[in-house]
């Protein structure tokens, strides 16, 4: 089944403001949560399809990729983009919407969206450059990534206590729970709030005696490596989220996500134009004026070019579909290459005799009148065609 459009999915213009899209996500959420809701299969999917549209139109990079390209710009396209939100997702986003402690349910229906299910801290999400070739632009690569990371500490395999009898005992505050209840009269009406025990922070329970490597956090600093899949065609200054590749959350919650910018090293020969690559190709007169065939390299092997007779310098060849493809699969570039004269600096006796007896021929003394006419418009027409 095809999707909604995220405008009609919150009720809102493509020109609504932030605060608008805002606000009528805001009311979706509340009509629609999980907990005003139960067994209720339509409104859990009417939920979750608001965080997504929220998330999307929410962000001003995203929403500027959703007009225009629409859902295309998100579908298939290694992790650069939103879509298929789950539920842990959506409360942990919630924050952003309603302010403060995380969920805008905090007073209605619990601390972490969910009442009675204790919630830990998420990991953090940790940010790496990744430092790729034109080539390795060109044909996607796999990255082998070291870095450090909080994974579960390897001395209490995440427990957090020493391992002795009597490591952990029952919050009093919550008697286990890890939440907080009480009932509240709200302006939807009466709930029965649960907001996170202060005490044990929603586990439950208190480490008294703690591991002595972690301090009884759970998890420690190690060093990793591990392989991401950089798609074909990525550009200077994008972000690859690797879901579930960040740090670890402490006591058994989900990883964080790794960010990876992307840094485009300078090339030796080609210089990059969006999906288009331009070769500077220089030739000498001589060639340029007989004609030439001439081998060019491209940025996946080699191609043959024809140099027609009388070409002039400036003028720009294509050769289409050697550039770079498009990192949403819509098709690939070419390569551009422009026509440079080549000038000697230093001429023996012979070359400059031949040189001397062509300065005043006819044939090469251009007419100026027809030059300045066709100049400009000329090299336009030639590279449009």
């Amino acid at each position: 089944m095809a999707k909604r459009d995220y405008y009609e999915v919150l009720g809102v213009s493509k020109g609504a403001t932030d605060k608008e899209i805002k606000d009528a996500y805001r009311k979706l959420a509340i009509k629609y949560h999980p907990d005003r809701n139960p067994d209720n299969k339509a409104a859990e999917e009417s939920f979750k399809e608001a965080a997504e549209a929220y998330d999307i139109l929410g962000n001003l990079d995203k929403k500027q990729k959703y007009d225009q390209f629409g859902h295309q710009a998100f579908d298939n396209n290694g992790g650069f983009g939103g879509g298929g939100m789950n539920m842990e997702d959506i409360f942990r986003n919630f924050g952003d919407v309603f302010g403060g402690g995380g969920s805008p349910f905090e007073s209605f229906f619990g601390g972490g969206g969910r009442g009675g299910q204790r919630q830990t801290a998420r990991g953090s999400s940790i940010r790496i450059t990744a430092k790729l070739t034109l080539e390795e632009i060109a044909n996607g690569v796999n990255k082998k990534i070291s870095l450090s990371r909080k994974s579960s500490c390897k001395t209490c395999t995440g427990s957090g206590t020493d391992g002795s009898p009597g490591a952990k005992e029952s919050c009093k505050q919550c008697k286990g729970s890890g939440v907080i209840r009480k009932v509240q009269n709200t302006f939807l009406g009466q709930f029965q709030t649960e907001t996170t025990c202060p005490g044990c922070n929603g586990r439950g329970e208190i480490i008294v005696k703690p591991c002595k490597d972690c301090n009884g956090k759970s998890v420690a600093v190690n060093k990793d490596s591990i392989e991401i899949n950089i798609p074909a065609g990525v550009a200077q200054g994008m972000s690859l989220s690797v879901r579930g590749e960040g740090n670890a959350g402490e006591y058994g919650a989900s990883k964080g996500d790794l960010i990876v910018q992307i840094e485009e090293q300078e090339h030796d020969v080609f210089i990059r134009d969006d999906k288009n690559l331009i070769f500077n190709l220089n030739i000498n007169f001589a060639k340029l004026a007989l004609g030439a065939d001439v081998i060019v390299p491209t940025i996946d092997g080699e191609a043959k070019i024809n140099i027609k007779s009388g070409t002039q310098a400036g003028k720009i060849l294509r050769l289409k579909g050697k550039g770079l493809p498009d990192v949403n699969g819509y098709g690939r570039g070419d390569q551009l290459v422009v026509i440079n004269a080549y000038t000697p600096e230093h001429l023996n006796s012979d070359e400059k005799a031949i040189l001397e007896k062509l300065v005043d021929a006819k044939n090469f003394n251009p007419d100026a009148s027809n030059k300045s006419k066709e100049g400009f418009f000329s090299k336009m027409k030639d590279f449009f065609n």
